[in-house]
């Protein structure tokens, strides 16, 4: 155990990719800034960053990516426009995305991959620990899976990961992890990592997903890691490398196995369920929404074949 025990209170969430998957939409705007229901998707995980107790977040993003920046930010006119009109149910929503934390900016320039969307953040982060968000990741607030990795993180020192349960034919799709169990159900060591392997190839069908809690010798590491698959600064490739460490030089990596709710908005079929079924559990959305949702499935015609 490193005994590196100071406690995190720092996000980095990376959030300069193009998003070529939702073209033409993310055209000019950014991906991130797609709304699930009513807010776009990276307010949902700055507020899970602050609801873990991070307050300091810092994005990484890149060209075309101002409006990233102004949704954080004091909207006057708007927010006079809506006094003036006594709507204070809406003034309480805008003004809600400008309180959430103490959030910081930094630009990524060249895409790179995402462990150099991490390295981007080492004069901000220092030699803390922090974790590292990804915006198209949402997890359902009443699931507190970042909580739970900050305590393993705080308990073991080193670097957390999340890990899923996926189905074996799709773990090309992911990073994956070989591991050995720890003490209780959620818990394992991570012993090794393949970043997107052929099914016959992976360790296991543990994959991993956008959350990490990570120690600060990831910085020195992604330095000297050379792009990897797609000839990007792969982050797998530097977890990899911290797995066979020391714990005095802040290696070892363990695991949150997450069993919970989880989100992809990175995905446009999963965009789409995602936004039904939020949509669905709101108190002011959810009964009209539900009713004219059963009414419509129930008038699809039956598929063919």
């Amino acid at each position: 155990m490193s005994g590196f025990t100071k406690s995190v209170t720092k996000a980095v969430i990376p959030a300069a990719g193009l998003g070529t998957r939702f073209l033409p939409a993310t055209k000019a705007t950014p991906k991130e800034m797609l709304p699930v229901v009513d807010k776009p998707a990276i307010q949902y995980v700055v507020e899970e960053a602050v609801a873990s107790g991070l307050d300091d977040i810092l994005l990484v993003t890149g060209r075309n990516k101002s409006s990233l920046e102004n949704h954080f930010d004091r909207a006057w006119e708007l927010e006079a426009a809506l006094e003036q009109k006594g709507d204070d149910q809406r003034l309480e929503r805008v003004r809600k995305s400008q309180i959430l934390g103490d959030i910081h900016y930094v630009r990524q320039g060249d895409p790179r991959g995402l462990g150099h969307a991490v390295l981007c953040g080492a004069l901000h982060v220092g030699n803390e620990p922090f974790a590292v968000m990804l915006g198209d990741d949402m997890i359902d607030p009443r699931d507190a899976l970042l909580s739970r990795m900050l305590e393993v993180q705080q308990q073991y020192g080193g670097s957390v990961v999340a890990l899923i349960e996926v189905d074996p034919e799709h773990v090309n799709l992911y990073g994956c992890a070989a591991v050995h169990a720890l003490e209780g159900e959620d818990v394992v060591e991570v012993t090794d990592l393949v970043e997107k392997p052929d099914p016959h190839d992976a360790p296991s069908n543990l994959a991993i997903i956008g959350r990490y809690v990570l120690h600060p010798a990831v910085f020195g590491v992604l330095r000297q890691t050379s792009p990897g698959r797609g000839g990007e600064i792969q982050l797998t490739d530097a977890l990899k490398t911290l797995a066979g460490m020391p714990a005095e030089s802040g290696g070892g990596v363990r695991a949150v196995v997450f069993r919970g709710r989880r989100y992809d908005t990175g995905d446009r079929l999963d965009y789409l369920r995602t936004t039904v079924r939020l949509a669905s559990e709101r108190k002011d959305l959810g009964p009209d929404f539900r009713a004219w949702l059963r009414e419509f499935v129930a008038e699809l015609p039956p598929e063919e074949g």
